[in-house]
């Protein structure tokens, strides 16, 4: 298994490095020009504006920049924003905490819902429950994310006054009026989010069971007189989740992109976010290195897929 995860990560590297510059030359070649806000200033002289765009390299060849930009990337520089002229890793791990709060834990909630729910619309194929679970999963992965976040905001907070629609990211928690509001103020995001998780997975881990459970292992299981509750769970169950596991890890690095949506419905100052405004803004080192990041979460659950399928099916060896 060492040896395994040594050669995958040998081959990650120069996956990310091919990545890094496809990422760093589409954004140099893009017709997004960080000055473009000091090009329309009249105010702002011509020779003013190439003194900024000296200043912040632009001004030499973008492979130049891209050799410069990489080898500070794998000394864990990402650069200053052109914006904020801030660090740019400074600014990631002050969003990540709010991304991290509503997209962790709306996928988490998506998980723990999916397993259970799938499992039981499979043992009880074409019942009520199934029925009901099913049409619920269908009209989840079915309703876009933007429409289902602005029909939550007229239904709960324009309407019924319920929940705040704008997330207030200087909110502190200090005691439990403060962590009211904060569950409050998350509770439309992590709901858009877990609900659309929850409703692919489930349809997944139900085709799965339904796969196993005509097997002979199932009924040679059962003839042992084992209980149907562990031949479910400990058999067909765990067998169904090896194809599952790769969606979960996947689905990992899909959800940060996709909470972008989210994000912005909901004005979560979050890392999608920061990203939509600075490819608005051409602030090119935010949307590198927040693309980038992406791209190594792609990698990193690719390997954490292949790892768990040799946990869950003692059958898989890798060498």
């Amino acid at each position: 298994m060492g040896r395994y995860i040594l050669r995958r990560l040998l081959v990650a590297i120069p996956t990310l490095i091919v990545i890094s510059f496809i990422i760093y030359a589409v954004l140099a070649l893009s017709p997004i020009d960080p000055l473009s806000a000091f090009g329309a200033d009249p105010r702002v002289p011509p020779e003013v504006r190439e003194n900024i765009r000296r200043s912040l390299g632009l001004d030499q060849p973008w492979p130049i920049r891209y050799v410069k930009w990489f080898t500070a990337l794998i000394q864990g520089d990402l650069g200053y924003s052109f914006m904020s002229h801030s660090p740019v890793i400074g600014l990631i791990v002050q969003r990540l905490p709010n991304t991290l709060a509503v997209v962790g834990v709306a996928y988490v909630i998506g998980v723990l819902i999916a397993l259970p729910v799938g499992m039981i619309s499979a043992v009880k194929r074409y019942s009520l429950v199934d029925q009901v679970a099913t049409t619920f999963a269908f009209i989840g992965f079915s309703t876009p994310t933007f429409f289902t976040g602005l029909l939550l905001i007229i239904i709960f907070s324009v309407n019924l006054h319920w929940l705040p629609f704008i997330y207030n990211s200087n909110l502190k928690i200090e005691d439990l009026g403060s962590f009211l509001q904060q569950v409050k103020q998350s509770i439309m995001p992590i709901t858009v989010l877990g609900l659309f998780d929850a409703a692919v997975l489930t349809r997944y881990v139900r085709s799965e069971m339904l796969e196993h459970l005509p097997l002979d292992y199932v009924r040679t299981a059962r003839s042992k007189g084992l209980r149907e509750r562990a031949v479910i769970l400990s058999h067909v169950l765990r067998n169904s989740l090896i194809p599952v596991v790769t969606l979960i890890a996947l689905g990992v690095p899909a959800v940060f992109a996709g909470a972008i949506v989210t994000e912005q419905i909901f004005r979560v100052p979050g890392i999608g976010e920061m990203l939509v405004r600075a490819i608005f803004d051409g602030d090119i080192p935010v949307v590198a290195a927040v693309v980038f990041l992406f791209s190594v979460l792609v990698v990193s659950f690719n390997l954490v897929a292949d790892v768990l399928y040799a946990v869950l099916d003692p059958r898989i060896k890798y060498t």
